[in-house]
């Protein structure tokens, strides 16, 4: 087929979903053309090297990389991310219609940042068939925190529109299927498929010296939390949890963020001795530190916008064959306790966090590894980059044949 893709971040910037079924999709015989902007997050600045020109185009084996300018201040309020949201649909609207005129089907990786674009292309491109990708559904707060209900309205509105104009809809957690037919969306059109982490990094393997040094200081269970120290993590609950359980196991966090100083200080006058501070690590040394840890933290707060959220932590757990102690509720705890792959509590509550701490430490080693086979098996069923690429594939090739056509008939009923 000849597919079109439009996606606003696209790698060298950390867009791993859209990049590698880009690549996937060539590497299978597919002739695939991507559209996006240029490389500038998470500073909202060009990368260095890069400048930002119309006509700017890379070709490899299968795959055409075709970049647009967008408006770009490193304003991350509501004002700055709403024109580089309308600069990207002005320069995709404007390049698209031509670069896209004869792909059999359209490819959409649609975060509320592509809204906009998408629906002014899936507009001009009425006879094209499309398949829009959703990682999440807009929340009815503006994306700096205020409450701005035109800014709110307008991006709903616009993801609205693409909806009713795709011909199916591939969404990343069984909660957000739900959201997105409650605005109005076919639920016959609704597939889910799970995101993949890259596997070529998090896979099951040993743990070196370094790792077992950096990670543990004696045979006492260790939880290790991996990535964003922030505030939809709620790491506050972990520093309680395990100051509560004291000596039965430790608490490692590796990483940094906006909320790190506050999560320290709490654990200081706590006096959480079994709570240490790793500074964040390059991606590649992760998987020796996961299996240098006996279980891997996954923390979300108690936000509706995050019951229907999956942090990428838990595929890459998952993918690495590590047990995992999940405190969050929606589908990121559904998906735990389907695959047997650990334990879960609800979410913001740090007493059955301790508990679930304490249960964890007392477990034993071999019923542990069989936690972490588990959730790697349903991994590699439900969440790995072949499985993923071929539900994506199968609701293109659909769409391509006939647009018409109730691509619900052949849904996987496992995860749908």
């Amino acid at each position: 087929m000849r597919i079109g893709i439009l996606t606003y971040h696209f790698p060298p910037e950390p867009a791993f979903i859209p990049g590698s079924l880009a690549e996937e999709l060539a590497a299978r015989g597919h002739e695939v053309r991507v559209l996006t902007g240029f490389p500038d997050y998470p500073g909202g600045h060009v990368y260095p090297g890069w400048r930002q020109r119309w006509r700017h185009e890379t070709r490899g084996r299968g795959l055409t990389v075709r970049r647009v300018p967008r408006y770009r201040t490193g304003d991350a309020g509501v004002r700055g991310r709403m024109a580089s949201w309308l600069s990207f649909a002005g320069s995709a609207a404007l390049v698209g219609r031509r670069y896209f005129a004869d792909v059999d089907v359209l490819y959409v990786h649609q975060p509320p940042a592509a809204a906009f674009a998408s629906a002014a292309l899936l507009r001009l491109l009425g006879r094209v068939p499309a398949v829009l990708h959703v990682p999440d559904v807009w929340a009815e707060a503006g994306p700096d925190g205020t409450d701005d209900g035109r800014w709110a309205a307008r991006v709903r509105a616009a993801m609205t529109r693409s909806y009713r104009a795709a011909t199916a809809i591939a969404v990343t957690a069984p909660s957000l299927r739900d959201a997105v037919i409650a605005v109005g969306t076919d639920a016959d059109r609704v597939r889910v498929v799970l995101n993949w982490t890259d596997e070529r990094i998090f896979r099951p393997g040993p743990a070196g010296p370094a790792a077992r040094r950096l990670v543990r200081r004696d045979e006492r269970c260790v939880v290790m939390y991996a990535g964003t120290i922030g505030a939809r993590q709620g790491l506050e609950t972990a520093i309680r949890a395990a100051a509560a359980v004291g000596k039965t196991m430790d608490l490692v966090l590796v990483g940094s963020g906006a909320d790190e100083r506050r999560v320290r200080g709490l654990a200081a006058e706590l006096r959480a001795d079994n709570v240490r501070f790793v500074e964040r690590r390059s991606p590649l040394d992760m998987p020796e530190l996961y299996a240098a840890a006996d279980y891997q933290l996954v923390m979300l707060r108690d936000l509706p916008a995050l019951r229907s959220s999956v942090p990428g932590k838990l595929q890459a757990a998952l993918s690495s064959g590590a047990p995992v102690v999940a405190s969050a509720g929606g589908d990121t705890a559904a998906l735990v306790e389907r695959a047997r792959a650990g334990l879960s509590c609800p979410p913001e509550d740090w007493a059955s966090l301790a508990d679930r701490f304490w249960l964890a430490a007392h477990i034993p080693p071999p019923e542990r590894a069989e936690m972490g086979r588990r959730g790697r098996e349903a991994y590699l069923r439900d969440m790995s980059l072949p499985a993923g690429v071929d539900r994506i594939e199968r609701l293109l090739r659909e769409a391509a044949a006939d647009p018409s056509r109730d691509v619900s008939r052949e849904r996987d009923s496992h995860i749908a």
